[in-house]
């Protein structure tokens, strides 16, 4: 595949399918995992139009996430392992879904713009890696379905970092 995307046009579920397929093409021959997270930030914000998608990950020296690539606004540079959804997300090993953010105790704003979340962690040998952060400016604006495909496409980008 070229470096474009083909966007469908139905369901979220299709969606997910075709732009899991297209990820797998993009990042094939693609030994560089900064830039294959990168890439992968942009088809799923370019897919959905998210307000802001992108990757933390694990420093252990400082154990700490830190920004990797991404795609929106700035974002928070450090957070701290059980801090915030992200943090949490960490701590806990499990996909968080959050449909207002301003009720998650603890939520780091990043952005006042942002009002919905979901974090995937990438799980690597029992260990967390990094996690994938996804956020809206809408309420609830992530269910089910984005939990499936999306821990579908984490499981499946840890398997080739």
């Amino acid at each position: 595949m070229a470096e474009e995307l083909n966007i469908h046009k139905g369901s979220k579920e299709e969606k997910y399918t075709l732009l899991h397929q297209q990820l797998e093409s993009l990042c094939a021959n693609e030994p560089n995992s900064v830039a294959n997270l990168a890439n992968m930030a942009a088809a799923i914000k370019q897919t959905f139009n998210f307000y802001w998608v992108g990757f933390y990950c694990v420093e252990k020296e400082s154990n700490e996430l830190v920004l990797g690539p991404f795609q929106g606004p700035i974002a928070c540079t450090r957070i701290k392992k059980g801090k915030g959804v992200c943090g949490q997300s960490w701590a806990e090993k499990k996909t968080l879904v959050v449909a207002n953010v301003d009720e998650f105790p603890g939520h780091i704003a990043c952005s006042s713009f942002s009002k919905s979340e979901i974090v995937v962690p990438l799980i690597k040998d029992g260990a967390v890696i990094g996690v994938l952060d996804v956020d809206d400016d809408k309420l609830s604006a992530f269910d089910e379905v984005d939990e499936k495909h999306l821990n579908k496409i984490c499981a499946w980008l840890v398997s080739i970092l």
